[in-house]
């Protein structure tokens, strides 16, 4: 994302919407011209970054008459299908926007609300979110599972927010640049987020029935939504400390191990039973669990170590400099580094 540095530059939007597309033809024309409406009566400069994520129908060509008769419109084509947070990605860094506002490209999201959105963020919020408080979609398949989900993900990032998964949402562009994307990680840029000491609000928004096209979503997206939940846990929780997490079950492992191991010593030593016969099993495992715990351990060690060297601006030198003297204009001046 490329920000304004020294004079205010006016070329420069102040608000870029985000809009994934993946075989979205029946949406494009008529999202672009609600958006238009929208961003035009707010009286601000803004772009439409539109993002073709590997479209196999007619999207891309309606995209490139749009952007052909209007410059506030960007275009960006993938070479194949990545995903949406892949495409939200592409769609962010391309964007110079000093506010971005993300959506989907299906019409399921109102341009309306865009103005709430912008008046959440000139009171300061650095992160605006959509809640879809009454939804309509189906009951089993998409309601009780979304509602399952989003208290895991509550409970486990500590951000209390009732919908992670819309990607209807509002940034301050310069967050945006702190926080990496990838997998299905688009719906927890606010608990990352929060880990940089965001503030964040949430807005009810009305959710409805998909007008036309079908679903790109489905039950198979949750597996995936868990595994992305087990990475932000460990990011917010041990990012800088990954020896915390795995010592813990290194030390249980080498604990329990030495504990087996000391029991099968007295059993030899003191009343002469043939271990390996009587107490095979326990034996072998006995070693894996000393064996493991170490390797756990070292585990976690190299990844604090990896930390330190991340946050050590001077890491990669060979030498440490206790202090340098100057001489300025005749005169000697110490500087300590």
């Amino acid at each position: 994302m490329a920000l304004a540095v020294g004079v205010y530059n006016e070329s420069v939007p102040k608000y870029s919407i985000v809009v994934p597309f993946h075989n979205e033809q029946e949406s494009v024309t008529e999202l672009y011209d609600k958006l238009k409406a929208v961003m035009e009566l707010n009286a601000e400069s803004f772009e439409l970054v539109f993002v073709d994520d590997g479209s196999r129908d007619m999207t891309f060509d309606l995209l490139q008459q749009i952007a052909a008769v209007d410059s506030r419109v960007v275009v960006i084509k993938l070479r194949r299908n990545f995903g949406q947070t892949s495409a939200l990605a592409a769609g962010f860094d391309h964007a110079e926007g000093e506010y971005i506002i993300a959506m989907d490209g299906d019409l399921l999201h109102d341009p309306g609300y865009i103005r709430v959105f912008i008046a959440k963020l000139r009171e300061g919020f650095d992160i605006v979110s959509g809640w879809r408080k009454d939804r309509v979609d189906n009951l089993w398949l998409r309601r009780i599972p979304s509602r399952c989900a989003n208290w895991l993900m509550a409970r486990l990032s500590g951000v209390n927010l009732h919908d992670f998964g819309t990607t209807f949402k509002a940034y301050r562009s310069e967050l945006l640049d702190q926080v990496p994307l990838y997998g299905e990680l688009h719906r927890f840029i606010p608990a990352l987020a929060s880990w940089y000491g965001a503030s964040i609000v949430e807005i009810p928004i009305k959710n409805i029935v998909r007008p036309q096209g079908a679903s790109h979503y489905g039950i198979s997206r949750t597996l995936r939504v868990f595994f992305d939940l087990i990475t932000i846990r460990f990011l917010l929780k041990y990012m800088t400390r990954p020896l915390h997490f795995f010592g813990l079950f290194g030390m249980g492992g080498i604990f329990t191990g030495s504990l087996i191991a000391l029991g099968l010593m007295v059993d030899k030593l003191v009343y002469h039973v043939n271990v390996v016969d009587e107490h095979g099993p326990l034996l072998v495992m006995g070693s894996v669990m000393i064996v493991a715990g170490v390797q756990l351990l070292a585990l976690g060690l190299l990844g604090d170590l990896q930390v330190r060297h991340f946050h050590e601006p001077a890491a990669g030198l060979p030498y440490r400099v206790a202090k340098v003297i100057r001489s300025e204009e005749g005169e000697e001046s110490e500087v300590s580094e």
